[in-house]
């Protein structure tokens, strides 16, 4: 199996959220390019499905992660723009929870630390201005008008068909196996075959453990459920904001207000114009790469429908459509992988992006561009070192 005409100079192996980008951004240098997925992305075995991911800037995971998704933001439009559709909508964004909740005095110290426009709402605030809200009187709100959706599969699409207009060659239905380094380069295993090239980008999505080859890197694979409604007047786009909701005590959830419904979303029926969607961010659903994610049961949207009842009345009482499953690869800090492979500098890896990592697609893929080609990068990504965990296993 080797490219027509030459031996590729980078392997990208996985073609989901970040291998896609990373593909594109590679093969827009002048790198020859082959991708390999077992799959044809995008479909429901990754991390991506369900139609919208939110976009934000003040990031209550850390304000590390500030710079890039402002990077990620630029990158998102060029993509759009080159690739002709509309893939990131301004909706808004607010974080909800008590003032010292992590996703509020998080976002609210990542906001302050960049000079990121934001403002901070009382509950009665919010409740007037967003009524489909009804916090408690001891609730805030940091409210980021920057902040909106991207839609995950046409931005996966994107990445590919610009990857391939650039001249990567793309696979699919091509099962990575394994892979080593060897004295000029590495060599990669597919469905029996042999490939040969220069340099590898490893983005394994739920296949992580097996594939990054990281000896006592602690990654687990996780499920949560995307629940869609019919949506009522409140939940228009300008009336009603992305959301991420920490209440003190209960699950995080999170929703975005009205926006056209995934393709694959049969429960929608033919002539729905948008669809509402919330789901829990946290919890404990364990899931299986080879399996797949666990089906929904009553007492899945039992759950999610009495935690919406106080918070969100008008959503528990629309229509239900159905739910749809996501993955998310976890690593014990929350933070990803991603760098330079610690045993192997011609190999890089993206992954562990443990529930947020959609937004910062692009920017990943730059990242891992760079890596690739140079061995290091201009961003910041120190946080994310892969070795950080081997190190701890290993060290005195």
């Amino acid at each position: 199996m080797e490219l027509t005409g030459s031996r590729p100079e980078v392997v990208v192996v996985g073609l989901g959220t970040m291998g896609a980008a990373a593909a594109y951004h590679l093969a827009s240098r002048g790198v020859r390019v082959l991708g390999l997925d077992r799959f044809t992305p995008p479909h429901a075995r990754g991390e991506h499905a369900g139609g919208s991911r939110i976009i934000r800037q003040a990031y209550a995971e850390g304000r590390a992660y500030v710079p890039l998704v402002q990077r990620a933001y630029e990158l998102w439009r060029q993509l759009g723009d080159l690739a002709g559709v509309e893939l990131m909508t301004q909706t808004g964004g607010l974080m909800l929870g008590a003032p010292d909740s992590v996703h509020v005095a998080g976002a609210l110290a990542s906001a302050q630390a960049h000079g990121l426009e934001h403002e901070l709402l009382e509950a009665k605030t919010i409740r007037a201005r967003f009524p489909a809200f009804t916090p408690e009187d001891g609730e805030i709100g940091l409210y980021e008008r920057a902040a909106g959706i991207i839609r995950p599969e046409a931005a996966i699409s994107a990445h590919l068909r610009l990857a391939e207009r650039s001249g990567a060659e793309l696979r699919y239905g091509a099962a990575v196996t394994a892979w080593e380094a060897t004295h000029d380069g590495v060599t990669v295993r597919v469905d029996g075959d042999t490939v040969t090239a220069d340099k590898l980008v490893v983005c394994p999505g739920p296949w992580a453990a097996d594939l990054l080859r990281m000896t006592g890197v602690p990654v687990t694979l996780e499920s949560r459920l995307q629940h869609y409604w019919l949506p009522s007047d409140p939940f228009a786009i300008g009336r009603c904001p992305a959301w991420i909701w920490e209440p003190d005590g209960d699950q995080v959830g999170y929703g975005v207000p009205a926006f056209a419904p995934p393709n694959d979303l049969q429960g929608a029926g033919p002539g729905v114009g948008a669809v509402v969607k919330a789901a829990f961010h946290t919890g404990e659903r364990p899931a299986d790469a080879e399996l797949g994610a666990p089906s929904a049961t009553p007492d899945d949207l039992n759950t999610m429908t009495a935690w919406l009842r106080s918070r969100l009345p008008a959503l528990a009482d629309s229509s239900y459509i159905e739910s749809k499953p996501c993955l998310y690869t976890m690593t014990p800090d929350g933070d990803f992988i991603l760098g330079l492979h610690p045993e192997v500098p011609t190999v890089a890896v993206a992954a562990g992006f443990s529930g947020h990592g959609f937004k910062f697609a692009p920017v990943i893929g730059e990242i891992l561009a760079d890596l690739a080609q140079t061995g290091h990068t201009l961003h910041n990504i120190e946080q994310f070192a892969p070795g950080r965990f081997t190190a701890k296993a290993t060290g005195p």
